[in-house]
């Protein structure tokens, strides 16, 4: 077997040992290359910060739909938040936070957070696993990639690691979690990208080079081999520990949050100088099948403790950043696998569901709502799900293209073909990103009639010219029907759709002309 074959199949290109601080679960993705090229090759100190939800967050107890609150309380009563108790947002009276949110609302009063509505895939997994594994990987629903989308954009900058590593211009890891799960984010094409630090004693070990001899072996050549990138690690662990050293005093995090203290982390690694330019930090209990809320009162209970946790740890992150002078440098963006059902369960909960909102943070981020409301049926099914207005490897491509000025060619190569760009950051390095407004306050860009109808409607659509794209969805998140994919000049046009033979129920038709993507319920009746 040879030396590569031999570690590509058995070890992670890393060594995993755990708890190098705290025992948190951080990950941190670096390197010199977009989500990370843009790091070296542009010479960019900036990075972003991602926030893994595990479980499936329930999208629209989060971020809650105002302007529609009768047809989401009743699709919900049992959990649904009381009007009066919702936190308003400036600027909008069509959307508010859950009444536990109030660190995420001030932060986006102050123009530091965007909230990207209704954010999933077409044909969505209900699976958390491989939910999960779509996210990471930035894969279609139906396809399965063995690599991530920050060890692609990795591998194109260090096509040669782990050979060589590190180096002068590249001395730290390209890629960090502390934690025993290795992500598959950072799964580059050949090799993981990244470094797992998951046990203290066997850490310090290596540091202080306590080996057993090596074989006269065959074996022995592939424990020489390992043991080259146990030295990687604790070259790469001298640089985490010296750069933690350098910060001796940080704001306050609350002791019992555990992903307000992984982000604490975070802060202290940035202001500590570390070339790390990506970091994933994760938190759980968010599948809320049953007692999601206290039935005296829906405002407390699991998911308020969740909301609370999420939103008090990123408020304490973002002062935390200011009063380190780094606040300029990050941005940061919540994801969970999946959302939950519209209609509640009997049980206090929700179930495995479609799309869900993202909330960006950053003094850079383009503050605001990016989308409309999900829609919501007046008679709301169990089977129900929100359909998606944007896919979130628009997001991805967004963010590496206006933050870490990524050239379209990369991202393509990264994320495997081209998704619009979102107006999500303020990055006057990256230059003109091409981006027009987002369309999406109070215009209706795509009608039908008749509504409700039979057999068949006539969609309308306004497009400001480009590539325009309207789907139809059925209320699982399937696509099954494309009406039209194709350029046009500014106008007003109409498309057919002719549902002959289909259930009759709740379908949507999807919109999306460049960074505007809007959806339209139509019902199907006899």
């Amino acid at each position: 077997m040879k030396r590569r074959d031999f570690f590509k199949q058995t070890l992670p290109a890393s060594v995993t040992l755990p708890a190098l601080l705290n025992g948190f679960s951080v990950k941190a993705f670096t390197g010199a290359s977009p989500l990370v090229r843009a790091l070296m090759a542009t010479d960019t100190d900036k990075v972003l910060v991602m926030i893994q939800l595990n479980g499936g967050n329930d999208g629209l107890n989060m971020v809650i739909p105002i302007e529609i609150y009768r047809d989401y309380y009743n699709a919900r009563s049992n959990i649904a938040i009381a009007q009066n108790k919702i936190l308003p947002l400036n600027g909008t009276s069509k959307t508010g936070l859950h009444p536990s949110m109030t660190g995420i609302q001030t932060l986006y009063n102050e123009n530091k957070v965007a909230i990207v509505q209704a954010v999933g895939y077409d044909r969505p997994n209900f699976s958390h696993f491989r939910a999960t594994d779509i996210w990471m990987s930035a894969s279609d629903s139906e396809q399965v990639l063995y690599s991530g989308w920050i060890g692609r954009y990795l591998n194109l900058e260090f096509p040669n690691f782990p050979f060589g590593y590190p180096t002068a211009q590249m001395p730290d890891p390209l890629a960090i979690q502390i934690g025993s799960v290795a992500s598959l984010a950072s799964q580059g094409p050949s090799f993981p990208m990244g470094m797992t630090i998951s046990d203290p004693s066997t850490f310090y070990d290596y540091l202080d080079n306590v080996n057993d001899p090596v074989p006269a072996t065959p074996w022995g050549k592939e424990l020489e081999y390992i043991r080259m990138i146990m030295g990687q690690t604790e070259a790469y662990g001298n640089v985490i520990r010296a750069a933690a050293a350098k910060v001796t005093s940080q704001g306050s995090y609350p002791s019992n949050n555990d992903l307000a203290q992984q982000l604490r982390i975070v802060a202290r690694l940035v202001k500590g100088g570390l070339k790390t330019r990506v970091y994933m930090v994760s938190t759980g209990g968010f599948d809320t099948h049953s007692s999601q809320v206290d039935t005296a009162d829906t405002t407390v209970g699991t998911h308020a403790k969740l909301m609370a946790r999420v939103s008090d740890a990123i408020k304490c992150f973002m002062d935390d950043l200011k009063g380190l002078g780094v606040e300029d440098r990050v941005i940061g963006m919540t994801f969970s696998e999946f959302g939950r059902r519209i209609k509640s369960n009997g049980s206090y909960g929700t179930d495995h569901g479609a799309a869900a909102p993202v909330i960006l943070f950053g003094k850079n981020i383009r503050g605001g709502i990016i989308g409309t409301n999900p829609t919501i049926s007046s008679n709301a099914r169990l089977n129900d799900n929100v359909p998606y207005q944007y896919d979130f490897r628009s997001i991805y491509a967004s963010i590496l293209r206006q933050w870490f000025c990524v050239n379209d060619a990369d991202l393509k190569t990264v994320l495997l073909r081209d998704f619009p760009n979102i107006p999500l950051v303020i990055n006057p390095a990256c230059g003109a990103t091409g981006i027009d407004d987002v369309r999406n306050d109070g215009e209706q860009l795509i009608i039908n009639y008749p509504n409700p109808f039979v057999e068949r409607t006539t969609i309308t659509f306004n497009t400001k010219g480009g590539h325009t794209l309207v789907q139809v969805l059925d209320t699982m998140g399937r696509v099954i029907r494309v009406l039209t994919d194709k350029v046009y000049t500014s106008g007003t046009y109409t498309v057919t759709f002719d549902g002959y033979g289909l259930p009759l129920g709740v379908y949507y038709a999807r919109f999306q002309n460049g960074a505007t993507q809007q959806v339209r319920p139509m019902l199907k009746t006899r």
